[in-house]
């Protein structure tokens, strides 16, 4: 526990000086991370990290989250059509290999470049944002919010086995407790936006990160139970990986995104 907190600590101060740093250096921070997170994926599928197929994974997600505005650049590709791009090139793998490579590891490996990649494209891109700051730190702390919430009142009255089968400790009331949590947060921050934030959309994004995040969580729960491990990596000693961190996260903020929620 001990070690779980010095490391929490200094790596959450970390991260949010790179937040109100912003920018180029926190673009490329979130591009490292999401390139560690395929690293990471890669051996979780029982992959070589570092074998040709891989390879074109990490170039799939440069191309994803590389700060092309921030560079004065344009993508050569519209997002459509690197999918689609990336997709093809995956399958030829296995054709070129003559199925030595099967198409079931291509297809997870392109999974985890569009659930990575996409994650955390959508991560940098909400900071470069009018008011990203505020945007930022919003989901960030609906987010964290949600999971002290529901790991405190699943402590305290956790009761009701939330899903057993993927992770056994999580319970019904935790995740109620995390929902609540997240919803008074974004309610917190509605009113200190001057606002900036409608109270109805603050809801929606409370409501969104407690709920898709806590979905995020078991997505990686499921995950790592398949393949039998209970970290996707020792980057940050007592708390596992990247993923294992920012699982969560990479769901939420392309969720909310999608839905338009933040003004």
């Amino acid at each position: 526990m001990r070690q779980r907190l010095i490391t929490g600590i200094l790596a959450g101060i970390f991260f949010l000086a790179m937040v109100l740093w912003g920018g180029l250096a926190y673009h490329l921070l979130i591009l490292v991370m999401a390139l560690i997170g395929f690293y990471e994926f890669a051996r979780m599928a029982q992959v070589s990290p570092f074998g040709g197929t891989a390879l074109l994974g990490y170039v799939s997600i440069l191309a994803f989250v590389f700060p092309y505005q921030l560079l004065g650049l344009h993508s050569p590709l519209s997002l459509a059509s690197l999918l689609w791009l990336v997709m093809i090139v995956f399958m030829m793998i296995t054709v070129g290999t003559k199925n030595k490579i099967p198409i079931q590891t291509v297809a997870i490996l392109f999974l985890g470049t569009v659930y990575i990649g996409f994650g955390f494209s959508y991560i940098a891109e909400s900071r470069h944002m009018e008011h990203g700051l505020l945007w930022t730190f919003l989901l960030l702390a609906c987010i964290w919010a949600s999971d002290a919430g529901a790991y405190f009142v699943g402590k305290l009255a956790g009761k009701t086995k939330l899903w057993p089968a993927i992770s056994p400790n999580k319970t019904v009331e935790g995740s109620v407790g995390g929902v609540i949590l997240a919803l008074v947060i974004a309610l917190v921050f509605a009113g200190l936006s001057g606002g900036l934030l409608p109270w109805g959309k603050a809801l929606g994004i409370g409501l969104s990160c407690a709920v898709v995040g806590q979905l995020g969580d078991l997505v990686q729960s499921a995950y790592k139970r398949v393949y039998g491990i209970k970290d996707s990596g020792n980057l940050l000693p007592g708390h596992g990986g990247i993923l294992d961190r920012c699982d969560s996260w990479i769901v939420v903020f392309p969720f909310v995104h999608m839905l338009m929620l933040l003004p």
